[in-house]
């Protein structure tokens, strides 16, 4: 998921976002937007970095995440 998401969205310098995934350009992929989504450092990345890291970093019978990837401890 990771992979197809950086080859639609990848530029020079950061992430495009996507108006609308089923069009194609002359590439075969989406045209890209000159802009990039605040949620996509802030959730997309961080979600990213958290399921592929090692299990004992975060101990998931102590903390939850939000949407944005936020950790808040479960109260006891």
């Amino acid at each position: 998921m990771f992979t197809a998401i950086e080859n639609v969205t990848q530029t020079e310098y950061a992430n495009a976002a996507i108006s609308d995934i089923t069009a194609t350009g002359s590439d075969g992929y989406p045209p890209k937007d000159d802009r990039m989504e605040s949620f996509w450092l802030a959730g997309t990345l961080k979600s990213f970095y958290l399921v592929f890291s090692e299990p004992e970093l975060i101990s998931l019978d102590e903390y939850v995440l939000n949407a944005e990837a936020h950790l808040l401890k479960r109260p006891v």
